[in-house]
């Protein structure tokens, strides 16, 4: 059953009001236009940037199928000696691609596999899916209309063998495939082909036919037995090639396919990116980042992230989230305008309105940092716009600088956690940048234990750390770290000229090596107690002293860097930390949405004729919302007979207003048909099922309301 729940009224109260105080805000704000067009720029560099990073994750993999298809290309049309062994044999080349769980991302894969292919291999590419395909026939459909530019509706052709090209009628067979393949690799030049194919030289006399099965586990086993064994029959008269889009594994060929069948097909194994590598990727580029001004909260990151994580793994989806969030947050911040590149802040700082600049000063950043000025100070920001416009750009400024340095210090952080044992911080840099979000990262426990753990490296690990910093640091565009970046070098030159007893280090790698075990936190803990005692009781050498001295330093940076973004001055206008408004759109509440929409159309339908007030029922709504609100009235069991009276004196009161209930008897056919139709949609959303105790009764499945 489906069970909805009412929430609390008091509550629901409280967040439609604030809902309406965002959009109020938004709707009387000035420079709509403005925030609009710079909503706009700012997704369009980002959607860019992130279908720049697509590509190239996926070059290589695309590079590796171009290469195997070149091959067997190749090897038909120069008719070598490997391939007449093939052929001999009936293998059909195939390239096993496997592309992960998250489906929803595979589309994009593949077209950018057929736009690469149709540049480089062959213009003739089917991609064929198996809601497409339930049988053999309407799977020859599809892959003759693809590859002959033709549409073909395989409802209109069910009980038909045949394509329309043209004013010919084509018989969907391997043998016309083969027909039509040969007629088109043999066109010469004067009879002008399809502009599309032969636009590029860059195709071989006879290119490959290639056909991609994009989610191979949901084609049944015998649509794909039938196709392959017919098409290693013709396999020295086409050249088709085949690819299998796996989401799961690729046993999943053993398993659909019998031995004899899957010894037909010549596999190669190609494997993708994980999905969870893709998404740090994103994030590095878009999120650790001072090329865009936009940023996400603590709070807003996390739900994207766990969406991902214990969902669909879709980083699609994740790209979505974030552009939601762009929306929203241009939408209803009024100061959004001000969410823009460095160059133009003065800019637009200085033509706000006073409205704007009250808005400014409503902020609670912005209120915290007038608490901390002198009297004198404090009374210019609150009634001088001028002074206030003027200190606004010097704080975005400050925060356009804190940006550049907490990037470039989170990537010295994540060297050093990112190779301790147990990762006290998180292996990935999302992780760490969310811990670094959220509260003061050093005044975790995670911290403490990392430096704990930092301070027993050995020389080797320390010194590859130190150099990985210095290179951060030097390719950081922020120009505070001058200083830093001669300390770090100071400090290698330390441990290179730094000679160390035996002894000393031998007790040193012991030690790390002791930590490198895959131990349980119990005796991790009792290893790290029983090394500080020993150090208490000995005197620490040149080795450790330095080692103590250049962890102290990072702390001293974190400390410093890492400060998170809700301490900084007018985050607010780039930070979007509305994680409950996400939320709320991402996370659908399809129980809520249902009632609302039986039980009031109006809310959707914006129809005022449908509104109705203390809980009647309007004649002119649906009539699947006039049967749920008679059904709300019922007990556990509704008699049918009951509920059709009812249904009819409602449907039938704006006609006969002053007339008597009608009798079941006296019922119109039409609206006995009404009620049928409108019982059985009921039955289909899950709201009601038949009673074996009466035949004439229903059973109710659902209580309460939204």
């Amino acid at each position: 059953g489906c069970f909805v729940f009412k929430p609390s009224t008091k509550k629901r109260r409280s967040s439609e009001k604030t809902a309406h105080d965002f959009r109020s805000g938004s709707d009387d704000s000035e420079d709509t236009e403005l925030r609009f067009v710079t909503c706009q720029s700012l997704w369009n560099q980002i959607k860019s940037e992130t279908e720049q990073i697509q590509e190239d994750l996926n070059k290589q993999l695309l590079d590796n199928l171009v290469s195997f298809l070149s091959r067997s290309h190749s090897e038909f049309q120069e008719k070598t000696t490997e391939w007449t062994c093939r052929m001999k044999f009936r293998e059909i080349p195939t390239a096993a691609l496997v592309l992960g769980v998250n489906v929803t991302d595979h589309d994009l894969t593949f077209r950018g596999l057929s736009d690469v292919l149709q540049d480089n291999i062959t213009p003739y590419i089917a991609l064929l899916e198996a809601k497409d395909c339930p049988g053999i026939k309407n799977l020859m459909q599809k892959l003759m209309g693809q590859l002959m530019n033709c549409d073909v509706d395989v409802d209109s052709l069910e009980d038909e063998d045949c394509v329309q090209v043209s004013q010919n009628r084509i018989r969907c067979s391997m043998s016309s495939l083969i027909s039509w393949y040969e007629s088109v690799t043999k066109k010469t030049d004067s009879e002008t082909p399809s502009k599309k194919r032969n636009s590029s030289s860059r195709h071989w006399q006879s290119p490959p036919v290639v056909v991609i099965f994009k989610d191979m586990e949901s084609f049944t086993t015998k649509v794909l037995q039938d196709f392959i064994v017919i098409s290693s029959q013709h396999i020295h008269e086409l050249p088709l090639v085949l690819i299998f889009g796996i989401a799961t594994s690729p046993m999943i060929i053993h398993r659909l396919l019998p031995h004899s069948v899957s010894s037909l097909l010549c596999i190669e194994l190609f494997q993708s990116i994980s999905c969870k590598e893709h998404l740090s990727t994103i994030i590095d580029k878009l999120l650790l980042t001072s090329q865009f001004p936009f940023k996400l909260g603590e709070k807003v990151l996390q739900v994207l992230i766990n969406i991902f994580l214990y969902h669909d793994f879709s980083v699609q989806n994740f790209i979505k989230g974030f552009q939601l969030c762009i929306v929203e947050h241009f939408y209803s911040q009024p100061l959004s305008v001000l969410c823009c590149q460095l160059v133009d802040v003065k800019k637009r700082v200085y033509s706000l309105s006073h409205d704007q600049c009250e808005n400014i000063r409503r902020l609670p950043s912005f209120r915290r940092y007038v608490e901390k000025q002198e009297s004198g100070k404090q009374v210019a920001l609150l009634t001088n716009d001028s002074f206030l416009k003027e200190e606004t750009v010097k704080l975005l400024e400050d925060l356009h600088v804190y940006h550049e340095n907490y990037v470039s210090i989170l990537r010295c952080l994540h060297v050093f956690t990112s190779s301790l044992p147990k990762y006290p911080l998180g292996k990935q840099i999302r992780e760490l940048h969310c811990a670094c979000l959220e509260n003061r990262v050093w005044e975790t426990e995670e911290y403490e234990s990392f430096l704990q753990l930092a301070r027993m490296l050995n020389k080797t690990d320390l010194v590859a750390m130190l150099q990985q910093c210095v290179e951060i640091l030097m390719s950081s565009s922020g120009k505070e770290f001058d200083k830093s970046v001669e300390k770090l070098k100071e400090f290698l030159t330390q441990f290179q000229n730094l000679e160390e007893a035996s002894q000393e280090r031998d007790v040193s790698v012991s030690s790390q090596k002791e930590l490198q075990k895959k131990t349980d936190l119990y005796h991790l803990q009792k290893t790290l107690l029983e090394l500080k005692e020993s150090r208490r009781s000995k005197k620490l050498t040149k080795f450790e002293m330095l080692r103590f001295e250049v962890v102290d330093y990072i702390d001293s940076l974190v400390r410093k860097y890492l400060v998170p973004a809700d301490d900084r001055t007018l985050h607010e206008i780039v930070y979007f930390n509305a994680a409950t408004v996400l939320r709320g759109h991402l996370n659908a509440a399809p129980r809520t949405a249902l009632h609302t929409a039986l039980n009031n159309p109006h809310w959707y339908l914006k129809n005022q004729a449908l509104k109705c007030d203390g809980g009647g029922i309007s004649n002119k709504a649906p009539d699947i919302c006039i049967v749920y609100k008679l059904h709300l009235e019922c007990g556990r069991l509704i008699n049918l007979v009951d509920w059709l009276e009812a249904f009819s004196t409602v449907v039938m009161a704006a006609e006969e207003p002053n007339a008597d209930a009608a009798s079941s008897d006296q019922v119109d056919d039409t609206i006995h048909a009404r009620f049928i139709r409108a019982v059985s949609e009921l039955e289909l959303l899950g709201f009601i099922k038949p009673s074996k105790q009466k035949t004439d009764h229903v059973a109710r499945l659902t209580w309460g309301g939204c």
